[in-house]
């Protein structure tokens, strides 16, 4: 493979809900472009861009997949992305490091939530979009009602170049409105005739090619004073005005596809080559410094690496994106975020799990080496005097959590060695190992997320794992002010242990005045504030610790000691055992003796201070409760709703976006459980929902008689 020059190169992310054919349309394009001899498929397992077990497995993209064609003396660098918002993750680290978006539409099904939920992210990085409608040989197939549903979400900026004579079994021909010609293809696909437009389609087509026209003009004010002028533009200045409002987004061209029996690939690939803008025109990448660096291939060379994976006898693949500068084989670069050298001895031009090497890469070029020492997903490679770092893709929060265990506790280490290598590949996954909850959390996007890391730790590491219901963070707090006294007293020969200390606990809330006075049994007990401590506790919520003593009654030295006490009993609340928050801490008398007093006298005489007052505060128990967004089509508000109220949600809100309804809720993280997988249940898959954690509120009495019940359970058992 030649070495490209920036100005030949165009990066594009190829998007789309599952089943729209994206990795058909893939293998058609490498085809076409002569990098394979035979086209495999999906149902055969043997296509270039599903090549690992797990896909073959299941059926779906579970990666996203690097592949390249040369196609009118331009590289064209494609980025398969996954379809499952499952796998979202390969799709938001793909718009990143592209520059425009092939968005795959299923010919029966139209736009799709999925669609809806991709194309906010080309909106959210600024991507060109350039619609594919394909399977337009399916028996279902709908072209028109396709198109009056995009028209309907994105109006005049949906723009169609082409059209189908027909759909269904019968489809084998296209009107072409900007070339004004109709592709025909024989039953095996491939190069099509190209053939004048019939009389009876040439009404709807000039009428198309005058829609085409005006956009095009639109969006430059040359080709707009020239339209004026001339009534008409060529096809050059078309080109020129559609690549212009590509960039702004001001329109987002149509095309046909039957990917699965190769017809109109070639064209899609034409019009990439000539219209979609190279690397070089679309905006820069900025530095964590704030630089705005120049795809310039005589600047200093930096690589930024966006995707890793771990593939049978090679090893660690990395992919990157030659952001500035060239690269060459044998380039000594070093590692802007963890300071190593690495030297990079093979490049490829990557097509699936096929590499083919190439001596050279230039700025905005993407491409992959293998064996690097110390390189990671996100990290930044640059060369002598250069000390550019990016870090620009963030990723979705999770939502879809398991605690996990090896079936062998002897593998847990090998276990936490295969997940965090696996985080590698996908960003996604979260790993927690929980102190709080003494398991291992993974988190995912989804039940499939979760079930295809299972799939592949029990069948690539042969590692058996289990899955469990993750343990609820919950927290415990007081609702009333509550006295206490306790007094350590031990003796055992020599000197003893002695300390005494008198508290009042009472709920904290931010901006609350200083302790005055308080009222027990009939007894006021009057606060002198001589110091205050607030501590920000590490799972939120404060600790508000008041100094009271008068007289000398405890040595200010034992006041540390004391504070480390509460500390260790708010770190197991005596209801459930999870964490204490949100208490403000009165110490206001004690004793003390002058041998026996020591730190570790009071700092048990201010624990069991502590936990004899929490018990008689009113405590309660308090729950994580999320931000919810469920994105449902309307036909199933009405069961999604249903459901969501069986889950304790309280609705916050709704909105709705042509056909598609916005439901927002609060719903607590116990229910939240299997919510991905009854949301796909009941809406066929095609519902998404995205999760954020927003405050701990107190569970209602059943619940907390409950948990109760259950922690005691579980006590008596241990």
């Amino acid at each position: 493979m030649k070495v490209y020059q920036t100005n030949e190169i165009k990066n594009i992310s190829i998007l789309g809900s599952s089943g729209s054919g994206k990795t058909t349309l893939a293998e058609a394009m490498l085809y076409e472009g002569g990098v394979i001899k035979r086209r495999g498929t999906v149902e055969a397992g043997n296509t270039v861009c599903d090549y690992f077990p797990v896909e073959k497995e299941y059926g779906y993209s579970v990666f996203s997949t690097v592949f390249s064609v040369e196609w009118q003396d331009r590289k064209l660098n494609f980025i398969d992305c996954p379809g499952s918002d499952d796998f979202v993750g390969g799709a938001v680290s793909a718009l990143n490091v592209t520059d425009t978006a092939l968005m795959v539409l299923n010919a029966q099904y139209g736009v799709e939530v999925g669609t809806i939920n991709q194309f906010r992210y080309t909106e959210q990085f600024h991507k060109p979009v350039i619609f594919v409608v394909n399977q337009l040989d399916n028996d279902k197939a709908d072209y028109e009602g396709t198109i009056a549903q995009l028209k309907d979400r994105w109006g005049s900026k949906i723009v169609p170049i082409q059209y189908p004579i027909t759909c269904g079994s019968s489809f084998n021909a296209v009107v072409d409105v900007l070339k004004m010609k109709m592709y025909r293809w024989k039953p095996e696909g491939g190069v099509p005739d190209v053939l004048e437009i019939p009389a009876e389609e040439m009404d709807k087509a000039m009428e198309l090619h005058q829609a085409l026209v005006e956009s095009a003009a639109e969006h430059d004010d040359v080709l707009m004073e020239r339209f004026f002028e001339e009534g008409a533009l060529s096809e050059d200045d078309m080109r020129a005005g559609i690549r212009a409002g590509l960039v702004t987004r001001g329109m987002f061209p149509v095309f046909c596809v039957c990917a699965g029996r190769d017809m109109c690939v070639r064209r899609t690939l034409e019009f990439l080559g000539n219209v979609v803008p190279c690397t070089d025109k679309m905006p820069r990448l900025i530095t964590t410094e704030g630089i705005e660096v120049t795809p310039d291939s005589t600047g200093p060379t930096s690589l930024f690496f966006f995707k890793t994976t771990v593939e049978p006898h090679i090893g660690q693949v990395s992919y990157f994106k030659v952001i500035s500068g060239k690269v060459k084989e044998g380039d000594d670069l070093t590692n802007a975020d963890r300071g190593s050298k690495e030297r990079i001895a093979q490049l490829f031009s990557m097509a699936g799990q096929n590499r083919i090497p190439v001596t050279e890469m230039v700025a905005g070029d993407i491409g992959a080496t293998v064996k690097l020492k110390d390189v990671r997903r996100g990290n930044t490679l640059n060369g002598k005097g250069c000390d550019y770092r990016f870090d620009f893709i963030k990723y979705p929060d999770p939502k879809f959590r398991r605690a996990i265990k090896p079936q062998n506790e002897a593998d847990a280490e090998k276990m936490m060695e295969i997940l965090m290598r696996m985080r590698e590949e996908d960003p996604t996954w979260v790993i927690e190992q929980s102190k709080e909850l003494k398991q291992t959390i993974v988190s995912g996007q989804g039940e499939f997320h979760l079930r295809t890391l299972k799939w592949r730790i029990e069948n690539n590491d042969k590692l058996p794992i289990e899955y469990m219901e993750p343990k609820i963070p919950y927290r415990e707090t007081i609702t009333k002010a509550a006295r206490a006294d306790y007094r350590h007293k031990k003796q055992s020969g020599g000197a003893g242990q002695f300390g005494e200390v008198h508290l009042i606990i009472e709920p904290y809330y931010e901006g609350m005045p200083a302790p005055d006075s308080y009222r027990f049994g009939g007894q006021e007990y009057k606060m002198n504030v001589r110091d205050t401590q607030t501590v920000d506790l590490d799972w939120g919520g404060k600790l508000v610790f008041v100094n009271c003593i008068v007289g000398g009654a405890i040595d200010a030295r034992f006041l540390p000691a004391i504070l480390k006490g509460i500390m260790s009993r708010m770190e197991q609340g005596p209801l459930t055992g999870s964490y204490a928050r949100d208490v403000r801490i009165c110490v206001y008398d004690g004793k003390m003796h002058p041998v026996d007093s020591n730190e570790i006298s009071f700092m048990l005489a201010g624990r069991n201070a502590f936990s004899t007052a929490f018990k008689e505060a009113g405590p309660k128990i308090l729950e994580p409760v999320y931000d919810v967004e469920v994105a449902v089509p309307a036909d199933y508000l009405g069961d999604v709703m249903s459901d969501l109220q069986g889950r304790r949600a309280l609705i916050m809100g709704m909105s709705s976006e042509k056909g598609i309804e916005k439901l927002q809720a609060k719903v607590p993280l116990k229910e939240m459980s299997s919510y991905s997988t009854s949301l796909s249940s009941i809406t066929g898959g095609r519902a998404s929902f995205t999760m954020k954690f927003a405050s701990y509120e107190l569970v209602p009495a059943d619940v907390q008689e409950k948990l109760l019940k259950a922690y005691e359970a579980s006590q008596s058992e241990e």
